[in-house]
């Protein structure tokens, strides 16, 4: 008896993404590199232009009123973020060791 071999699960959508996304990552390139491939793709953008265009406002207003509903909330986020992190102290302490150690190799004194 031939032992049996376990299916694979179903491929999720966020895989599926990742899988799709890397072979364009991949491929472009390659078929960008083929002889022809700039007048392949120019003729395909003539064609397809201008229903993309059309169907792009589809999504252009649910988009902007995600974005204007979703801005107030993540710029009072990074704002709060901005205030608890020590940027500015860490960069001070951070110039000043810069300056010892040029100091003490003798390099150019800052002007």
């Amino acid at each position: 008896m031939a032992p049996r071999v376990p299916r694979l699960p179903k491929a999720r959508p966020t895989e599926m993404f990742c899988i799709s996304a890397a072979g364009v990552g991949v491929l472009a390139p390659l078929y960008m590199a083929m002889p022809g491939a700039e007048e392949k793709l120019a003729k395909q953008t003539t064609k397809w232009a201008p229903r993309w265009e059309r169907n792009i406002t589809y999504f252009t207003n649910p988009a902007e009123r995600t974005a204007q509903r979703i801005e107030p909330p993540i710029s009072k986020v990074v704002k709060k973020l901005d205030e608890k992190l020590p940027l500015e102290k860490m960069a001070k302490g951070m110039e000043r060791g810069i300056r010892k150690s040029i100091d003490r190799f003798g390099g150019p004194k800052p002007e």
